[in-house]
């Protein structure tokens, strides 16, 4: 479900930041690299191949950096307890284990995933991962006991689906090429800003300042392209999951996330359910559908029950 973009997507911002301030701090203390986007030539006197290239480097750097932090990540953040196949587990671990190498047996897999679960009275359940080799499964508390076990099925074929058809992967390029972007403009709104500053000192202040900012607006605004493509591949792990578990069992399952849904929002008038807002899946239109990472649940009904 969501968690897993929103924790790929936070954490190729924090790495990003976390890149430009490093090298903020080289150029400002050593010097190195100050003038290296600067050409002398006509208009703002950028040397915008460098300028490129630079910002190829540190897009896809940050976001390989993020992909190969996923699975850690996602275990620090949400807790994940991993259960070990060989172990001492419960009958709901053994459930749910058994269910997750099965799948991924059936989708063809050599390695099968780490499995966990994660104490949540949210209905939800990801996948994460650099590979499949590396990968994640984990679902939460409170799925296990809302949903019956062919929903629970329906759920884990839906995520053993996204690690089978390297989703993570697929994102991680695509927010590569928004990264690039994001550094190169926001450079180079960082450097129009900044030539409006009489000052020398407060210059490179406002240039530095502007660079952050301008980099996390940048990317709020990327964001909206990572969360359509989220959007599109769920309805490919819809029909993956049909495929392993079966339509009426993936049907079942998003069936029931619809009825839990609908139930938590009748609780809360104001529909800001903490574990409805978690899973990105409430079907909220305007401005909040761009950043929801799920299509419309019966948008995703009716697209599997049409195949």
């Amino acid at each position: 479900m969501g968690k897993r973009f929103m924790l790929f997507v936070l954490t190729n911002i924090m790495v990003l930041t976390t890149i430009m301030i490093v090298w903020s701090l080289i150029t400002t203390f050593t010097g190195v690299g100050q003038n290296g986007f600067q050409d002398g030539s006509a208009g703002l006197g950028i040397d915008y191949v460098a300028l490129g290239l630079f910002s190829l480097v540190v897009g896809f750097a940050g976001s390989f950096i993020s992909l190969a932090m996923s699975r850690w990540m996602a275990k620090k953040m949400m807790k994940v307890k991993v259960i070990d196949p060989d172990g001492p587990m419960s009958s709901q671990e053994r459930m749910v284990v058994e269910m997750v190498h099965r799948l991924s047996r059936a989708a063809g897999m050599m390695h099968m995933p780490e499995v966990g679960i994660y104490r949540s009275s949210e209905v939800n359940a990801f996948a994460t991962g650099p590979s499949k080799k590396r990968s994640l499964v984990a679902v939460s508390s409170g799925l296990l006991q809302t949903m019956d076990d062919d929903a629970v099925e329906g759920v884990i074929a839906h995520e053993v689906a996204h690690v089978n058809n390297g989703d993570m992967v697929t994102m991680t390029l695509l927010q590569g090429v928004i990264n690039t972007f994001v550094v190169f403009f926001s450079r180079i709104a960082a450097i129009i800003v900044s030539r409006f500053v009489q000052n020398d000192s407060m210059r490179m202040l406002v240039h530095i300042a502007a660079i952050f900012i301008f980099q996390i607006l940048f990317s709020i605004l990327g964001s909206i392209v990572v969360m359509a493509f989220s959007r599109y591949r769920e309805f490919h792990a819809d029909r993956g999951g049909a495929d392993l578990a079966g339509r009426d069992k993936m049907a079942h399952a998003l069936r029931s996330l619809k009825a839990y849904v609908d139930r938590a929002s009748v609780k809360n008038e104001r529909n800001d359910d903490t574990a409805i807002a978690t899973m990105k899946i409430n079907g909220k239109g305007g401005i909040a559908k761009l950043f929801s990472s799920h299509p419309d649940l019966d948008e995703r009904i009716r697209r599997l029950e049409q195949q």
